[in-house]
């Protein structure tokens, strides 16, 4: 896991360009002085914290979040959203976040809708824990759109002719994206069509012939999907929770806020049900 100090320090990118990949997927690319020294290369689900102003509120220059938790009332203080790092171009000092954006409602889609080249974004971090591990004897990815940005890094990370599945469920054709790795990969799309979040998926993943050999699996997305994922690999397909990589960016009905505020019981509860069928 990154450094908490790393992951809590305050940094500033400045939009470089922005970009639709496809009807319901939106590229920045920030850039700038204030990303010197900033590294995301460890990790292939690194992620960011973006500090979202409320709407009329700016704050002194540079960005102080103690300074601003004090002299302000709470109100006033940024809201946070969290983001895995598409891509770090250290040569380039450019940073890329791909945001999923379903019209005017949440905070940052419509932010990256409407941002412009120049304007800046503080965040937190990078935070991160994983990477695909080169001697695993074969890969499983599984994830909606929340996750295709670690999963697409992922991919890219892969020895060369390493073996991997990756499952990606999107709302449509529309919503594919050109993937690139070294590996030996079998991409998966899967189209909701205004389906059942994660259902592709699961049935998908439950339908799998698994490979003889040591997995690495990245399972990501919808909290929902994510727990029935988590309980067939781990009681039906016996896979040990250190080659498991998997967790809710999500969830269905709850605001990122409310969803933060749950998610640690959540877990808890599933980890309790999991020991018992393990158990049994």
């Amino acid at each position: 896991m990154a450094d908490e100090r790393t992951a809590r320090k305050v940094t500033s990118g400045r939009v470089q360009r922005v970009e639709r990949l496809t009807p319901h997927m939106i590229r920045v690319v920030l850039g700038g002085p204030g990303l010197a020294g900033f590294r995301a290369d460890e990790y292939t689900d690194h992620y960011l914290k973006l500090l979202f102003a409320p709407a009329g509120v700016s704050y002194p220059q540079p960005f102080d979040m103690e300074a601003i938790r004090r002299d302000l009332p709470r109100e006033q203080w940024p809201t946070t959203r969290t983001y895995t790092v598409r891509r770090w171009d250290a040569d380039a000092g450019e940073l890329t976040i791909d945001f999923v954006h379903h019209g005017d409602s949440g905070l940052a889609g419509p932010w990256a809708d409407r941002v412009q080249p120049g304007e800046e974004i503080c965040f937190f971090g990078p935070g991160g824990a994983y990477a695909p591990d080169p001697e695993a004897d074969w890969h499983l990815f599984a994830g909606d759109e929340s996750a295709l940005p670690a999963i697409a890094a992922s991919l890219e990370r892969l020895p060369a002719g390493a073996r991997a599945w990756a499952f990606i469920e999107v709302e449509d054709a529309r919503e594919e994206q050109l993937l690139d790795s070294p590996g030996d990969v079998k991409i998966v799309w899967l189209h909701r069509k205004g389906g059942p979040v994660g259902e592709r998926l699961v049935r998908a993943v439950r339908e799998l012939d698994f490979p003889d050999g040591t997995v690495h699996a990245f399972v990501h997305g919808e909290a929902g999907f994510v727990r029935e994922l988590r309980r067939h690999l781990r009681t039906e397909r016996g896979v040990p929770l250190a080659r498991l990589s998997i967790s809710g960016y999500w969830r269905l009905g709850r605001d990122d806020e409310a969803w933060r505020s749950t998610k640690r019981e959540w877990n808890e509860q599933i980890e309790a049900e999991e020991a018992a069928a393990l158990s049994s």
